[in-house]
């Protein structure tokens, strides 16, 4: 049987007992494509990836994509729904094979008020939530797309093993995706990822993208917003 002890979010919350509520949570296996939440659902259930991989996006009803987030193995979403009972406000939709914890909206709440661990920490999710939406927010109001291309591909990039200072996106982002993540179009990001290699800032290798030179794009990104202020 699967453990909720095996979840991030309820590691380590000695001051509640999981063995009740775990007979109350439903474990499910998803295929990569699958819709788990669509917009404007009604569900307020909570779910919590075991494994797999999930993107978080709103499509607008012209069609376009609006990427959110993309989460990860240890993740979990749907807790707005959960803690005031409206409906979905984006679609969440399996980007690899995945395994879910299904937690329902009342045993959620009910695990959340009883523990002033989890309520600590559900607490802080969404403080950093918030503080990453006005992030992105800014971004979005003051810089152009070159300078929002910048911050996303660092937000996305880790450390290169044995090659600091740079980082790498890996697997590398299709072009559509990357649009979806800045608000733009695909051939832009197709242009200014070509000026970006010809700067010699970026290169592509066959597993990722490598930001040869960050603290360069981190320099430009806080130009551009102190010319924007």
């Amino acid at each position: 049987m699967q453990s909720l002890a095996t979840i991030p979010f309820f590691k380590a919350a000695a001051d509640l007992d999981l063995k009740p509520f775990e007979r109350r949570c439903i474990w499910k296996r998803v295929e990569e494509g699958q819709i788990l939440v669509d917009f404007e659902d009604v569900s307020s259930d909570v779910y919590f990836l075991a494994s797999g991989d999930v993107r978080i996006q709103i499509r607008t009803a012209g069609g376009k994509e609006v990427i959110l987030a993309d989460m990860r193995g240890g993740d979990f979403f749907g807790e707005l729904a959960a803690i005031d009972g409206t409906p979905r406000s984006a679609n969440v939709t399996a980007l690899t094979r995945a395994e879910i914890c299904i937690v329902s909206a009342g045993v959620f709440r009910e695990m959340v008020l009883a523990s002033k661990v989890l309520s600590e920490r559900l607490l802080r999710l969404l403080a950093s939530r918030v503080r990453d939406l006005n992030t992105r927010l800014l971004e979005h109001t003051v810089l152009d797309i070159r300078h929002r291309l910048y911050a996303e591909l660092l937000r996305l990039s880790a450390p290169r093993p044995h090659a600091a200072p740079a980082r790498v996106v890996s697997p590398p982002p299709v072009h559509h995706v990357l649009a979806a993540r800045v608000g733009c179009r695909r051939e832009q990001i197709t242009r200014e990822l070509g000026a970006m290699k010809a700067e010699n800032l970026l290169e592509r290798t066959r597993g990722a993208l490598v930001l040869l030179d960050p603290e360069t794009l981190r320099q430009r990104i806080a130009q551009a917003m102190r010319e924007a202020g």
